[in-house]
């Protein structure tokens, strides 16, 4: 006697939902595409709020970020938070209805990485926004089960959608080995950086400067977690030679990193989080007589648990990041916000809100 598989356990949700799809470069079109249907061990995540990465912008502008090619069209997005509307099999069914924030990628789980917890290193891992790997604008999303983490009620879906950019943070600032009286050197104001300036300040950092040359920027981090910012163009860094503990790169500017690498102690630690140059020449013999350790970061690992409590306490605040909201039918108004707007910090798309136009 045979026994056919059991059915997905879900609510009742529509065939088709609406999607913002890249279809090739500096073009996103609103289409009507199957609504995912979860397999084992996976739930469907109704999208209530999905913050705007700057790699997302990359993407939708050239196509492609480093060696992560789109060979065809792809839904963009990996900021987000909703609620569970549908279970596969082997997931326990009272999930359904769960506030969540979404950990945007789905590894092999078999591998030598996965199975030491470095899953983020996964050889196979498939991260959402990234082709072939659909993302977060649209009205629904699918991903693994533990990989949707609950979310406290009093915590908004924006909220819990910055626990994405928080978890870089915090994978930076772990990274770094950031504690308590670290003094911390931050390139870049924006989103990542004034994140990761408020994380060191919740792991215990005294001391946490950040450098950016726009003023505006400037005066949010040091309303929002630096203890001082300096304008790069003009400070002379000799004043920091040989003072911080931690350096987190969050520019991705050559320039920038090449500036700060003197101003680490001797034994202190370099973190390059910021995508922007393939290649730079460094100053090998002054990392090696100081013994600098220098390391870059993959995305984020074992994060969330600790980025959610970050944000339910208040030791983060993400809210006054955010600058902007807009719908599915302006995503490509909202991926170049930071760019058309030197306010804007932070843009969120909200699958529920209409069209601004």
């Amino acid at each position: 006697m045979t026994t056919s598989a059991p059915a997905p356990l879900t609510t009742a949700l529509p065939e088709s939902m609406t999607a913002s799809v890249l279809t090739e470069p500096r073009r996103i079109e609103l289409r009507q595409v199957p609504t995912p249907t979860p397999g084992p061990g996976q739930v469907v995540v109704k999208v209530e709020a999905v913050g705007v990465c700057g790699s997302d912008t990359h993407f939708y502008e050239t196509g492609h970020i480093g060696d992560l090619v789109a060979e065809g069209p792809v839904v963009l997005g990996h900021e987000s938070a909703g609620v569970i509307v549908a279970v596969g099999e082997g997931v326990d069914p009272a999930r359904v209805g769960t506030r969540v924030s979404v950990e945007p990628q789905t590894v092999c789980r078999r591998c030598e990485f996965c199975k030491a917890g470095d899953y983020h290193l996964c050889r196979n891992v498939e991260f959402y926004g990234a082709w072939p790997c659909d993302g977060s604008f649209a009205d629904y999303e699918l991903i693994d089960d533990d990989f949707a983490h609950a979310i406290p009620d009093a915590m908004t879906f924006e909220q819990g959608a910055m626990a994405e950019p928080v978890s870089v943070a915090v994978h930076a600032n772990r990274k770094g080995q950031v504690t308590t009286a670290s003094r911390v050197l931050i390139a870049g104001a924006g989103p990542i950086g004034v994140l990761n300036a408020q994380v060191a300040r919740a792991f215990g950092a005294t001391e946490v400067v950040v450098s950016d040359p726009v003023a505006d920027r400037r005066a949010f981090a040091l309303a929002h977690g630096a203890t001082r910012v300096v304008d790069p163009t003009s400070h002379d860094f000799a004043e920091f030679d040989e003072h911080f503990d931690v350096f987190i790169d969050a520019s991705g500017n050559g320039r920038a990193i090449l500036q700060a690498l003197p101003a680490i102690r001797r034994g202190g630690r370099a973190v390059l989080v910021g995508m922007g140059v393939d290649t730079l020449e460094m100053p090998v013999a002054m990392l090696q007589q100081r013994e600098i350790a220098l390391t870059g970061t993959f995305r984020y690992v074992n994060t969330w648990p600790t980025a959610i409590a970050l944000i339910a306490s208040g030791a983060v605040s993400v809210e006054p990041l955010v600058t902007g909201r807009y719908g599915l039918a302006d995503v490509e108004e909202a991926l170049l916000k930071a760019k058309t707007d030197p306010t804007a910090i932070k843009t969120m798309v909200l699958p529920g809100l209409a069209a601004t136009r």
